[in-house]
């Protein structure tokens, strides 16, 4: 990768499915909670696909979505409490991220987070799983008062990056990454192999691409130092 002809000087992820895999942790808040109240624990595979959607999300998966709201606020206060006592457990950096980050740091292009996790649990995972140093920016969901599928905190994290926003691209597995990385006129691309559901409609997203495997977004960037795309290639 030569990063004197690239037009992307920034690259931004996700942090939940694109450049962490912190379902396993996020399965067993959730399965400690039904545990709690005597319900059956839930496997990963049930879980997965779900955690991009948040954790509101996730007690709704295993409790129903016909309890009160008194019970989906206390449940949901649990699952928090531990979660963040056990955040970075089982949590893993996505085979391939890592000699993905090593080469954009080789050509010297930046990279960071932006997700709607909120800060005070995005930054002691960060910290834990030893990231949070080698990022240019970490944007969570409650570090501006607009999050995700929003442009701002895409504006904010290239502007934290000393990137255009035009010149960043974007990665997530969420339809909202898709819809803030287009809002923010950024590149962006599907990372299929995150947390995508069976009934999401990723061909709709209107992505400039997918990547199966985190080392595409190498060849992405390459491809893009010579075609920058003027139109959507996912409709």
């Amino acid at each position: 990768m030569n990063s004197s002809k690239l037009p992307i000087s920034c690259v931004l992820f996700d942090l939940d499915g694109t450049l962490l895999d912190t379902a396993p942790d996020l399965t067993n808040a959730l399965n400690y909670v039904l545990q709690l109240e005597g319900k059956a624990e839930l496997s990963y595979d049930e879980v997965r696909n779900t955690v991009s959607h948040g954790g509101i999300a996730l007690i709704l998966l295993g409790f129903g979505k016909q309890q009160t709201e008194l019970d989906l606020a206390r449940r949901y206060k649990s699952f928090l409490e531990y979660y963040a006592k056990n955040i970075c457990v089982d949590t893993k950096i996505f085979a391939g991220i890592e000699d993905v980050l090593d080469e954009l740091e080789q050509v010297g292009i930046a990279w960071g987070v932006v997700t709607n996790k909120a800060g005070n649990l995005t930054a002691p995972l960060m910290d834990a799983i030893g990231l949070s140093k080698r990022a240019c920016s970490v944007i969570s969901g409650d570090t501006l008062s607009h999050k995700k599928p929003r442009p701002e905190p895409m504006y904010a994290a290239a502007s934290q990056c000393g990137a255009l926003a035009t010149e960043c691209l974007y990665i997530g597995d969420a339809k909202r990454d898709i819809e803030a990385a287009n809002n923010a006129g950024m590149t962006s691309l599907i990372a299929s192999y995150g947390y995508i559901g069976k009934h999401d409609q990723p061909e709709t997203w209107q992505a400039n691409g997918v990547i199966e495997k985190p080392e595409e977004i190498v060849d992405w960037i390459d491809y893009a130092a010579t075609f920058k795309p003027s139109k959507r290639l996912c409709h």
